[in-house]
């Protein structure tokens, strides 16, 4: 290896000898982390493993060139790289692995992740934004392969985009020199997400450097059958910029050649920052000592050939021999500092486990000295002894066996009410309630900017309104949203230079420019993970997918990503990104869907809003952009050309978030929908006043979260019969909005008929016009289902109608 690098201009050598000896530490603890982390798991102390080593030494020299500002989007492997910026310590490593459920031990997620998951915080404890530029950063890693790309992508975009706007931006850019670093194991190259973030970044040129781990191996296959040529740094040569074309600068790099890897990473830092030209590295020849996780071991598919050469060629040993070759330590010096890691990491472990212990073990005896107290009279006592000696038996109990055997023994004190029963109940009742919270809170936003806390604001018209189409109300809001909010953006498929398909956004982009109104390809996925990225980093964008059906290309960017981001970060990240699209009733199988089901069980996390028509979406708009929550905001695709009254009051009215509205009153009946079809319903209950029918209509007008008002329930107390009328297939949409009323005080007991849902057929819609008759709800579905309620309630005054 050469012996020429940038770590030794301009410093002394015993400058220089310290800092390598620090590296060396540093890789050695990381690596010490992992040995241990892996015997833990083994010995049932942790659920699981997936560890770092093997990749200290490249990700030791990224660290280098990582700047405060900057973010990482990472892979689960990257546990020196946050050693070595100073954002995690041994005992954070153990308490990540334990899964402590006090952010102050495990700051990466408070027990909700699983370890090698990492973050920094960049929110206070309030919620509020801390100064992004003055930290090194980190989103919160996930762990389907590849999912870090799209978001990675947007947190580079950030970047171009303040250095392209004159918005005060101070806590969050530095003039647009921030990059923003990737990493992902080599087998993971060959997910689309990494094709699709690849490609955009390309386009976009933005300043994104990321880092291929590349150890020849995905969990036990090999890189032949993962990667054309076994290469992506010659399968993307490609990409490679020339004096003609934009696009990459593409390096590789031994990942044991430290002087090597120190001048590599540093020139790649310097490309994305100073030039904004996306940069990727691959690194190989790298081990993984351990295999691919605690699952299994990799002697099962590595022969003794290749399990000889990762040995010899272990970084951390390569680094050592490199060391002693230049006379920067000796061997006796490396073996001691060695001897003294090991004590500190086992030392430190031991503390994280004793302080993730402490709490628990405090909660196990209130709980005993309870359990007893209640016993002391029982004539059950034997069997209530006998599981409370299981429990006392127990060395390092945990929380579910504390509350587990604590409820359990509640059946043999069914009918004791003395006074220590009692102090059992209520401290069973605090326990499960304090405890829930450490796992289940979060995922929503709970700042004072939460939605649900925004007002509405109604819209005003003037004394004689002016009748538009509702496109137009939405074009002159989002006119009024972009005056208002310098950090307001918006990009889509379309959605730049023609104003989006249905022209809601006529005009802007020559209002406002191309950067904050803008066109991108169809790459649904990476479109989210601009929005996430942006929005991590303050941004307040709009991410538009074109139409509902292909929200399923980026259904998993949404769900695995965006919907867990401030649950698994504790509240300690935020991304308030709106995805806009349109959908419902159109015409053919894919322009018309309306999947909302499988939408609302995989995305809890972000509020679903599903606005009648431009107008109530214009007011969601305006709600969210006051709020910090993320939000999918569903446009009625055939309300566009619909006329509305235009509101006097544009970019000041807001739709309430979790409230229904009721759009006519009844006695009879209760309808409950939204979306497009309330207008078919509406049709229907006019005609069904004809037949002597009075039915009440509801606007759901938010799937999540649902009524918070009950409004429903008070609804039913009057009517007493339910029809949901919904265009998802069976099972959807209405079995949720079912669900959720039926959680409802007193619903279910204000019921005389049996609650009844009228759906779309359970295929897709077929085309035109008598399609969308024979596979979604008619008006004449409608009326007939609503008919057949009231005739099992009362045969006589409404006889069967066919």
């Amino acid at each position: 290896m050469s012996t020429k690098n940038k770590l030794a201009e301009n410093i002394t050598f015993e400058e220089f000898r310290l800092e390598v000896i620090n590296d060396y530490k540093i890789a050695v603890t990381s690596r010490e982390c992992s040995l241990l982390g892996r015997r833990e798991v083994l010995t049932g102390k942790a659920k699981f493993g997936i560890f770092g080593g093997g990749k200290e030494l490249p990700q030791l020299a990224w660290a280098k060139a990582f700047k405060n500002g900057d973010f990482r989007s990472g892979y689960y492997r990257d546990q020196t790289f946050m050693m070595a910026i100073g954002e995690l310590s041994i005992e954070q490593f153990f308490a990540g692995l334990y899964a402590h459920t006090d952010i102050n031990f495990d700051p990466m997620s408070a027990g909700r992740q699983m370890g090698g998951h990492f973050v920094t915080h960049s929110l206070d404890d309030n919620f509020n934004w801390k100064n992004l530029t003055a930290q090194k950063n980190s989103s919160s890693d996930i762990s389907p392969t590849a999912a870090q790309m799209p978001r990675l992508l947007g947190l580079a975009q950030a970047s171009k985009v303040y250095k392209e706007l004159t918005t005060d931006a101070s806590n969050f850019s530095k003039n647009g020199k921030e990059v923003a670093w990737g990493t992902i194991g080599n087998a993971s190259t060959s997910e689309g997400l990494f094709f699709e973030t690849i490609n955009a970044a390309g386009v976009l040129q933005v300043p994104m450097v990321i880092s291929v781990w590349d150890d020849d191996y995905g969990i036990s296959v090999h890189a032949k059958h993962q990667t054309t040529k076994e290469s992506i740094s010659k399968v993307l040569s490609g990409f490679q910029r020339d004096q003609n074309d934009n696009g990459y600068e593409i390096l590789k790099v031994k990942g044991w050649d430290y002087v090597e890897l120190i001048n590599t990473y540093e020139k790649a830092g310097r490309i994305a920052r100073e030039e904004h030209v996306p940069v990727l590295i691959h690194v190989d020849e790298l081990t993984q000592p351990q295999g691919h996780s605690t699952s299994g071991s990799h002697e099962r598919y590595k022969n003794p050939k290749r399990l000889q050469w990762e040995r010899s060629n272990d970084c951390n040993l390569k680094f050592k021999n490199w060391i002693i070759a230049n006379g920067i330590a000796t061997e006796d010096e490396l073996f001691a500092l060695e001897k003294q890691i090991k004590t500190t990491v086992k030392e430190s472990k031991i503390k994280a486990w004793n302080d993730f212990l402490k709490p628990i073990k405090s909660d196990c005896l209130k709980a005993i000295d309870l359990i007893k107290a209640a016993a002391s009279n029982s004539p059950q006592r034997v069997f209530i002894d006998k599981e409370l000696s299981a429990l006392e038996a127990l060395k390092d109990p945990m929380r579910k066996d504390v509350l587990g055997v604590s409820r359990s023994v509640l059946k043999y004190f069914i009918n004791d009410e003395s006074t220590a029963k009692r102090a059992l109940v209520n401290w069973i009742n605090q326990y499960t309630k304090e405890t829930q919270t450490k796992y289940s809170s979060l995922l929503y936003s709970e700042s004072p900017k939460r939605p649900e806390n925004i007002e509405a604001v109604p819209p005003t018209y003037d004394p004689t309104p002016n009748f538009v189409d509702g496109r137009v109300i939405l074009r002159d809001n989002f006119d009024q949203i972009f005056s208002k909010y310098p950090e307001a953006l918006i990009f889509g498929q379309d959605s730049g230079a023609i104003g989006d398909v249905n022209q809601g956004l006529e005009g802007l982009q020559e209002k406002y420019g191309a950067t904050r109104i803008a066109d991108v390809g169809i790459r649904e996925a990476t479109i989210i993970g601009q929005g996430i990225g942006m929005a991590l980093r303050g941004l307040r964008p709009i991410a538009e997918i074109q139409y509902l059906d292909y929200i399923l290309y980026a259904l998993q960017t949404i769900s695995d990503d965006l919907a867990t981001l401030h649950y698994r970060t504790f509240g300690k990240q935020k991304a308030p990104i709106i995805i806009r699209t349109r959908g419902h009733r159109l015409e053919g199988i894919w322009h018309s869907g309306s999947p909302m089901g499988s939408i609302l069980g995989l995305i809890r996390g972000v509020h679903v809003l599903v606005p009648r028509n431009m107008t109530k979406a214009a007011g969601f708009y305006n709600t969210l952009f006051e709020s910090d929550q993320p939000a999918l905001v569903v446009e009625c695709l055939n309300g566009y050309r619909l006329k509305e009254k235009r509101p006097n009051n544009l970019g000041a009215f807001k739709t309430k978030i979790g409230v229904v509205e009721n759009l006519k009153t009844g006695n009879d009946l209760t309808f409950v929908s939204y979306g497009s079809t309330l207008r078919i319903v509406e049709q229907a209950a006019r005609e069904l006043t004809e037949v002597g029918i009075d039915a009440e209509i509801i606007d759901v007008q938010s799937l999540i979260p649902f009524d918070t008002n009950n409004d429903i329930s008070k609804s039913l107390e009057k009517t007493n019969r339910l029809l949901i009328v919904d265009e998802d297939v069976p099972g959807g949409a209405s079995a949720y909005i079912l669900s959720e009323i039926l959680k409802q005080n007193n619903a279910y007991e204000n019921l005389d008929s049996k609650p009844q849902m009228l759906t779309a057929q359970a295929h897709r819609p077929a085309y035109g016009s008598d399609g969308d008759y024979f596979s979604k709800p008619s008006k004449e579905d409608i009326f007939e289902a609503a008919y057949a309620i009231m005739h099992e309630s009362d045969p006589s005054a409404f006889p069967k109608l066919r």
